[in-house]
């Protein structure tokens, strides 16, 4: 993700350029003492090893705020669309995937205040209207070693090779739209993304179905994790630091990098939040160097504070996506055709995940 927000940007969706939201009265990380005191918030995310490395990110903020903070999830639209409908919004500050914060600004996430958030040490591009990044992180593909042996897959066309790579397969299918994974399937299909149509996305979903009724449809990061841990998938789609967990828990699995799937979660306020000054406040700390440092250093996602130095063992460092040569790897999905197209995308990928 590093640059494809980027991309966004001069593509001309709603983003607003670093220069305009320059400002020096915030400074990440600061709150005064027990200025939250008496305050409870709502800190919405994924669960597992993820969240439970961004409220330990958190902790310095809760402990000298003195705000109570709670953590619920994992982060779904309806249920946010059902709160901000019925005007009894109980979420804060929810973490969402790349694309919510576009399709939905000014609808179910508010517009943040950049005077209450310093964006300075953000990389240059990472920031919307709606949302600044929560981390950078990537889906990668994820191969038993046992199985494969000295033929391994090297990229997601082998992935979806069942002939030549013959196996179980494993996606994510928690119900969000993983445009990047459309487009892999297209180019495996002899499709190309450049000028995508809706027509191609049935082209796509048409070569995910061709890997076989045994495909694995993961919910939750938990589950692609046991799915390693296990041996039950010989290939998966996997998040880095659920990849990460799994390794160092002894799963025989090895990532092919190339074009692993650039990918950001976002921080954003829902609309009709009933604090919205300590919702900023909070998404403040989060920025600060330190609090970076900790959720790379607990979950190997990396930080987007452009000074951040988390110290990490070989294996967590292994799964870090910001050096030159993961970056080389990466592939950046055409944001700016799945925001324009979301509705009929998602409907299109959760009936597959419907197995219709």
């Amino acid at each position: 993700m590093k640059t494809k927000i980027g991309q966004v940007a001069a593509l001309g969706l709603l983003m607003i350029t670093t220069a305009a939201i320059a400002q020096s009265k915030p400074v990440a990380g600061e709150v005064a003492e027990g200025s939250l005191k008496g305050k409870t918030l709502t800190f919405v995310s994924y669960g597992g090893i993820y969240q439970d490395g961004q409220i330990a990110a958190l902790k310095e903020f809760v402990d000298k705020s003195g705000v109570t903070l709670l953590s619920d999830g994992p982060t779904e639209i309806s249920k946010l669309q059902a709160q901000v409908e019925s005007g009894n919004v109980t979420w804060d500050v929810v973490d969402t995937g790349d694309f919510p914060p576009y399709v939905y600004c000014g609808k179910l996430f508010q517009k943040l205040d950049f005077s209450k958030i310093d964006t300075s040490n953000i990389p240059e591009g990472q920031i919307s209207e709606c949302s600044v990044p929560a981390m950078n992180y990537g889906v990668v593909l994820m191969y038993n070693t046992e199985k494969y042996k000295d033929n391994p897959p090297k990229s997601w066309r082998d992935f979806f090779d069942i002939e030549k790579f013959p196996g179980s397969r494993a996606l994510e299918g928690s119900g969000d739209l993983s445009g990047g994974m459309i487009e892999q399937a297209l180019l495996a299909a002899g499709g190309s993304v450049e000028n995508m149509t809706v027509a191609d996305i049935d082209k796509a979903i048409e070569k995910v179905k061709s890997l076989g009724p045994d495909t694995i449809f993961w919910k939750t990061g938990a589950d692609s994790q046991q799915l390693a841990e296990s041996g039950e998938a010989d290939m998966i789609a996997m998040w880095t630091g659920r990849a990460m967990t799994a390794v160092k828990n002894g799963a025989a699995y090895t990532p092919a990098w190339q074009d692993w799937l650039v990918v950001m979660d976002q921080m954003t306020i829902p609309m009709g939040v009933k604090g919205p000054d300590a919702a900023h406040t909070l998404i403040n700390a989060y920025l600060r160097k330190s609090a970076q440092e900790t959720l790379a250093k607990t979950t190997s996602y990396t930080p987007i504070h452009k000074d951040a130095k988390p110290e990490v063992d070989e294996v967590t460092a292994a799964f870090m996506t910001n050096t030159p040569d993961k970056l080389k790897l990466g592939y950046q999905q055409n944001i700016k055709f799945w925001v324009e197209n979301f509705e009929v995308a998602n409907e299109k990928w959760n009936a597959l995940m419907a197995g219709n």
